[in-house]
């Protein structure tokens, strides 16, 4: 059989932490097993859709504005742009195992499938954690085919089972998944929001973007606050970060790619992508391309 896995490493550190990622050339579906005590992930977000589940002791975070706690035999289930980070509320740290489902993928797969709603960009979760052993012992099976590399059969049943659930995990309306992706900000914040994304590679200041919204500063930090969850420049490098991982896993090399999402040089860039997701712009390129460095 072929192997159609690339991998990416990132290496022991003294504190035991560890990450091990896998990405299916053919799906574009990454599966990842990591190890955190203490500290693991700054607030960041995905273009994918995250389904895991926690293997071993507690592992703590923000989703939603919320603080989740997850242990053994729960499903993590988060969107697309959802903002959360990650840490161990206990000494002996946490293991996990995370699938990375691309929209393209999830929204053709959704169609094969008749799930209305699971692949849109709309698509919300009615939660962020989930208590249902079905559930979870099929995003195991799902994740094990992509991580053991155990063949294509393995690998289009078990995600077909899995999608196949997920869709009774859909919240009912589109207005709440509206307001999680804080498409209901005030017209003015909704300039900056916009502004951030046509400008993503520039230099905006602050003023530029009271000029834009029309609006005193503190009223503009405060009312991006309130929609988004986050501070104006912490949006930014997340829209920055997200376009990083794409233009990566296209090929382009993280120096070419700090360029062309505005960060500054090639070592602002790895600063941020290390901090959102415990590898290094070029492993991610790597294990996406199989290109080596």
């Amino acid at each position: 059989m072929t192997n159609a896995i690339t991998d990416a490493n990132a290496d022991a550190s003294v504190d035991g932490n560890w990450l091990v990622a896998r990405r299916d050339a053919e799906t574009g579906i990454e599966g990842l097993r990591a190890h955190f005590s203490g500290h693991a992930y700054d607030p960041h977000d995905h273009d994918d859709m995250l389904i895991g589940y926690t293997e071993q002791g507690v592992q703590r975070f923000q989703c939603h504005r919320a603080l989740h706690t997850s242990v053994p035999g729960r499903a993590i289930l988060i969107e697309p742009g959802a903002l959360h980070d990650g840490h161990a509320p206990e000494t002996a740290g946490f293991t996990y195992a995370m699938l990375y489902l691309p929209q393209t993928w999830v929204a053709h797969a959704a169609q094969r499938l008749d799930l209305p709603g699971l692949g849109g960009v709309e698509a919300a979760f009615g939660q962020t954690l989930v208590d249902d052993r079905a559930l979870v012992e099929s995003i195991r099976q799902a994740f094990l085919a992509i991580y053991g590399d155990e063949g294509r059969l393995a690998r289009d049943q078990s995600l077909d089972r899995l999608l196949m659930l997920l869709g009774g995990q859909l919240r009912e309306t589109l207005a709440d998944a509206a307001h999680l992706n804080g498409s209901a900000a005030p017209p003015a914040i909704a300039r900056v929001r916009d502004a951030l994304h046509a400008h993503m590679d520039g230099n905006l200041g602050l003023d530029d973007l009271v000029q834009i919204a029309g609006i005193d500063r503190f009223r503009l930090t405060r009312l991006f606050q309130r929609a988004f969850g986050t501070s104006p420049h912490a949006y930014l490098v997340r829209l920055r970060l997200r376009a990083a991982r794409r233009l990566l896993a296209a090929g382009r090399t993280p120096a070419q790619v700090a360029a062309e999402v505005g960060f500054a040089d090639q070592s602002h860039l790895g600063r941020w992508f290390r901090r959102a997701y415990r590898m290094t712009p070029a492993a991610y390129r790597r294990m996406c391309t199989n290109v080596p460095d």
